[in-house]
């Protein structure tokens, strides 16, 4: 069967996640006198990071709320075991405004859209929640491009496994191999939707993909140029031709 869906990831795909996290935390640390805690600001932002991954983990596991994993994040990162939930929720919260203020699109994000449009419908597909991601959508001017918001906070379950990938085809209305994925990390995103069913393709902006082997079952890309041709069977991009 033909593609006639794409479905997307969020962060550090369509969103300089990464980039607007070390701004805003850079300018977090600073404003609040928390600079000189760490041996330098690498060091600070691979801390925080780290702290990120442990308890997204423990949510995406369905051990804790999404807001729960957000105040033992600042817990944790700032030693402060006791600290209240009202403390914690203020700190975050700050340290949010500072990181919207540099939330920006990668620049291939709209030419890609322009492109795909016309011919695929379009969906997202989230490991967060759509509390926290449809604002973000808005305020980038991209919402109204997508028909559905499926994030794993609403429906219980995250990427890669296939029930996430499966819970956003149902919403399209599609089968499965009719859709396709795109996301910018290589077993949460392309092999999770390669092994549910889907086309997986994997955004590998940063070319970690020439120094190791691309599994079976994954299309690779290292920008977002790529993918009309790809998704129209251009056999340069790895893609069988035609993508049936």
């Amino acid at each position: 069967m033909a593609i006639r869906a794409v479905l997307w990831d969020i962060d550090d795909t369509l969103f300089d996640y990464t980039g607007a996290d070390r701004a805003g935390m850079t300018a977090h640390l600073a404003a609040e006198g928390l600079a000189e805690r760490f041996t330098d600001e690498e060091q600070a932002l691979a801390l925080w990071r780290a702290h990120t991954e442990v308890h997204w983990a423990r949510f995406a596991a369905g051990e804790v709320s999404f807001v729960d994993q957000r105040r033992e994040r600042v817990r944790d990162y700032l030693d402060r075991p006791g600290w209240s939930d009202a403390a914690a929720d203020a700190w975050f919260d700050r340290y949010m405004a500072r990181y919207r203020a540099s939330w920006a699109l990668f620049p291939d994000v709209l030419p890609a859209l322009d492109r795909l449009s016309p011919l695929y419908r379009h969906g997202v597909l989230s490991n967060s929640s759509a509390t926290n991601q449809d604002p973000k959508l808005r305020a980038l001017g991209l919402r109204e491009r997508f028909e559905v918001l499926v994030c794993a906070a609403e429906i219980g379950v995250s990427k890669p496994a296939a029930a996430a990938f499966l819970a956003a085809c149902e919403a399209l209305a599609l089968p499965c191999t009719e859709v396709a994925y795109v996301g910018d990390r290589l077993e949460v995103d392309a092999q999770g939707a390669s092994a549910a069913g889907l086309t997986g393709i994997w955004l590998d902006r940063e070319g970690a993909g020439e120094r190791e082997a691309v599994p079976a079952g994954v299309l690779r890309i290292t920008g977002l140029a790529q993918l009309p041709g790809l998704l129209a069977g251009d056999t340069r991009f790895g893609a069988p031709s035609p993508i049936r």
